[in-house]
């Protein structure tokens, strides 16, 4: 069964968590493909990862760029693996049908929306009778993760 990490952001925005992850998962040697909840969440997002650092960019593509194949990391409103990652990233609510066929799956949420965290909640329910492994991940008062709870 796949992997699912929540990670309840609370005191940083998908733009300031997301870059790293997606850093460790390059390092890793795995692809990701991050999927999102509109076309412009995904433009948006990608015109980020090509600044997000003065002297980095995390190499990616959209539609827009085509050559999935060629792409470490995928964006996407789409439920598509075009770049054979092993990683999935869903953010913005965005739900995939296809998580088995990942190695891991990193739920992303806003801890400012309830809407978003009652939602979360229904997916580790969803998740933990189809019996994936489980972990939630919360911010603590510096920014970092904790290791919450495992299911």
């Amino acid at each position: 069964m796949t992997e699912i990490r929540f990670y309840h952001l609370q005191r940083s925005p998908l733009e300031a968590a997301l870059p790293t992850m997606l850093e460790r998962t390059l390092e890793r040697g795995q692809r990701a493909v991050v999927m999102l909840g509109s076309e412009e969440r995904v433009e948006a997002l990608a015109a980020h990862l090509w600044t997000y650092k003065d002297r980095n960019f995390l190499p990616h593509g959209t539609k827009r760029d085509g050559q999935a194949e060629r792409q470490p990391i995928w964006l996407t409103e789409t439920d598509e693996n075009p770049n054979a990652a092993a990683v999935l990233f869903l953010a913005d609510g965005a739900r995939s049908q296809t998580i088995d066929t990942y190695a891991l799956c990193v739920e992303l949420f806003d801890g400012q929306d309830t809407s978003a965290v009652a939602a979360a909640r229904e997916r580790w329910t969803s998740y933990k009778s189809a019996g994936h492994s489980l972990v939630y991940y919360q911010q603590n008062e510096a920014g970092r993760w904790e290791e919450k709870a495992r299911g």
